[in-house]
């Protein structure tokens, strides 16, 4: 589990095809000091795990699915990446609950600086645009975001100085493609509402808290004896 407060910017090492697997040696100059074998660390928003470690870099593995559905089977020699460590649970939680496990790609498609920061709008599938809500969180690269705007297949965050360079998305362009994560919270609420039992028809409770307003989703059964809000 991680926040979505990057904590370090690296920069990939190396890349070497073993397999099914995606070999990423990434270069840091503090988060490695911290790391241990077998731990999670986040890379551009998807959670890895640490194979190996050297004194200034580390190794990751990307799994085939993961270099396919993410923005890492793209990634270059000396490219940027944003990391991150698990969080402790002793922690403030500082960004957003972020789990770092990619919904999707979007691809930058319009980029605006006002003194300084950026105004940065991003292409995405309509399907996770459903958990996209105004003044909600979203995971761009890892990095915990506003959401400012949302539109029917894209949304917009605004990014202040520090984050522009913290991380890597003041260096982003037009056209680039960023990996994406909703909140959380949005799917288990779906989930929840989808389960037998919890989607149930609307009932209307004339003595209950809404006696003349609309009919409310009955969620529960009230034990024998218990009446509901009056």
């Amino acid at each position: 589990m991680f926040t979505g407060i990057i904590e370090e910017i690296g920069a990939v090492k190396s890349i070497r095809i073993n397999g099914n697997l995606l070999k990423i040696g990434i270069n840091s100059k503090h988060l490695v000091k911290d790391l241990r074998l077998g731990e999670s660390v986040c890379v551009n928003g998807a959670c890895l795990t640490v194979t190996d470690i050297e004194k200034s870099s580390f190794l990751v593995d990307v799994s085939r699915e993961t270099a396919l559905k993410t923005n890492l089977g793209s990634l270059k020699i000396s490219e940027n990446v944003n990391l991150e460590r698990a969080l402790k649970v002793s922690d403030r939680l500082s960004g957003h609950i972020v789990s770092g496990h990619v919904d999707a790609t979007g691809t930058i498609k319009s980029i605006s600086r006002s003194l300084d920061a950026i105004k940065i709008t991003v292409a995405c599938p309509r399907s996770l645009n459903n958990y996209i809500v105004n003044k909600g969180s979203i995971t761009i690269d890892g990095i915990s975001l506003t959401v400012s705007s949302v539109a029917l297949d894209s949304f917009t965050v605004n990014v202040i100085p520090y984050t522009i360079n913290a991380t890597t998305i003041g260096k982003k362009k037009i056209a680039d493609k960023v990996n994406l994560e909703s909140d959380i919270i949005g799917k288990y609420v779906e989930k929840m509402i989808a389960l037998p039992g919890l989607s149930m028809p609307l009932e209307n409770h004339s003595g209950g808290l809404f006696k003349n307003g609309p009919a409310v989703v009955k969620i529960i059964d009230w034990p024998e004896g218990l009446s509901s809000c009056n």
